[in-house]
């Protein structure tokens, strides 16, 4: 039997153009002239100003190449063929060109070698799946039974772990030193395995490594000089010979791999006698327009002069894809540039000298609530943005921090909690560093009560040791 009923309830529906919205407001600068890029090679009824670019090129051409030269003044002349070649394409106050550095991924050359070493050709695919699942440290952190199935079903037949893991010893044999390695400890036993084995020192470091790596970790000497039967001053040149040895195969400072970043800023702000000005980087709302030409065509009168309705179909749709997509630029950036003024407005102790004491508590709440924004809103415009100020460019999303509250009542922010342990661990007596009951104690006296555990993990996240470690290495240097 059907029956009919009535309810009632409600829905969020977010409307198409409002995620297309919330995707630019993601976008960093160098992400949104490709976006707009794109929309100027799609849209015909979307035009970019250009006259910024053709003021640039009549400066860089102006009395840059004489346009005659009678053939008295050619043959008279001593300047190079060379040189006025190259002053038609470039303006003096270009330099030379300089090649830049090019960039070789240690996958591809680790390929490279392996077709170099093996001439078997069913390994290859194997070896480079393998190469493929390193980490971009040159490690293989997924053990043999997972890269078995992996490999099964790619392959589509089944491919024994005794196999395998001899692939995996021939990776480990190329170059760099470590390559392939599972763990910390297989990493250092690698690399001490291209050293002269001859040595007492790499002997006992291999022997240490094997038999007592987590005493080792640990920071158990004693159990260690006892076992190994060492004097102090044989565990000191081991573990400098170890220390020497870079705990990952690939280096991120390698000279094969360009690590350089170029940070383009999203705002400029800028101070003078107390007062911030902010600005954007560069406003593209006002160098995008609509063709005129195009959007009568796109009318009712347009279609008086036998344009098809097809093309005015397609037209309009165009021009009203246009219409939004400058809206939605001029709107992100007007509440691009509303955020920033109310971050640097909470933020006014920090903005006057940089000084990361002077950071205040905040989340995105505050500024949600003085802008009027949703808070999803905020994380987007605030994500992967940066700000050029007088001390350098800072990402926005470090200006935002939790609060601890101090014996004053007052809140301060877990970047000065931080800065206030790197500062003391810096000062501390390297023989005889801080624990982290004692960091607590310190920070109790300068009016900051946080919980041990607290002090520990703001600890790890600045990536300090714990103290016997910092002891160890510091008795070892």
């Amino acid at each position: 039997m059907l029956n009919q009923t009535q309810t009632q309830k409600q829905q969020i529906k977010i409307l198409p153009h409002q995620i297309q919205l919330l995707n630019i407001y993601h976008l960093t600068s160098l992400e949104l002239e490709e976006r707009i890029k794109d929309e100027l090679d799609e849209n015909p009824l979307l035009e970019e100003n250009n006259s910024e670019a053709s003021n640039e090129a009549k400066k860089l051409s102006k009395d840059e190449v004489q346009d005659f030269m009678s053939r008295e003044e050619y043959i008279y002349d001593d300047v190079p063929d060379f040189r006025t070649e190259y002053q038609n394409y470039f303006s003096q106050d270009i330099s030379s060109y300089t090649p830049l550095p090019g960039k070789i991924d240690f996958r591809e050359d680790l390929k490279k070698q392996f077709r170099e070493q093996y001439r078997d050709v069913i390994l290859y695919e194997m070896a480079d799946f393998l190469i493929d699942s390193l980490t971009d440290d040159g490690l293989l952190d997924q053990d043999v039974d997972s890269l078995s199935e992996q490999i099964s079903f790619s392959f589509h037949q089944w491919v024994e772990k005794e196999d395998i893991e001899k692939i995996i010893q021939k990776l480990q044999q190329l170059e760099p030193p470590g390559i392939a390695a599972r763990n910390l400890r297989e990493c250092l036993l690698l690399k001490l395995q291209r050293l002269n084995q001859k040595r007492p020192d790499v002997k006992k470091a291999v022997h240490l490594l094997e038999n007592y790596f987590d005493d080792l970790r640990s920071g158990h000497l004693d159990k260690i000089k006892k076992n190994l039967h060492l004097e102090d001053e044989e565990v000191k040149i081991i573990l400098k010979l170890l220390a020497t040895l870079h705990p990952k195969p690939i280096v991120e400072n390698n000279d094969c791999v360009n690590t350089k970043r170029t940070i383009v800023p999203d705002f400029i702000i800028t101070g003078e006698k107390g007062e911030f000005h902010v600005s954007l980087y560069r406003q593209r709302s006002s160098d995008l327009f609509i063709s005129s030409q195009w959007a009568y065509t796109a009318t009712e009168k347009g279609n008086q002069n036998g344009t098809s309705k097809d093309l005015q179909k397609y037209l309009r749709n165009k021009l009203s894809s246009a219409q939004w997509f400058i809206n939605a630029i001029r709107e992100r950036e007007r509440n691009m540039l509303k955020i920033m003024r109310e971050i640097v407005r909470f933020q006014f102790d920090y903005f006057e000298e940089g000084d990361i004491r002077r950071l205040k508590p905040m989340v995105l709440k505050n500024i949600a609530e003085k802008v009027g924004l949703d808070i999803s809103s905020i994380s987007r415009i605030t994500c992967n943005k940066y700000a050029e100020t007088d001390f350098g460019i800072i990402a926005l999303k470090d200006l935002f921090t939790e609060g601890i509250i101090n014996e004053d009542g007052l809140s301060i922010s877990n970047k000065v909690i931080k800065s206030m342990i790197k500062e003391i661990i810096e000062s501390e007596n390297k023989s005889n560093p801080f624990t982290d009951q004692q960091i607590m104690s310190i920070l109790a006296s300068r009016g900051c009560s946080v919980a041990r555990r607290t002090v520990a993990k703001y600890r790890e996240q600045l990536q300090i040791s714990v103290a016997h470690r910092r002891g160890l290495w510091a008795e070892i240097m």
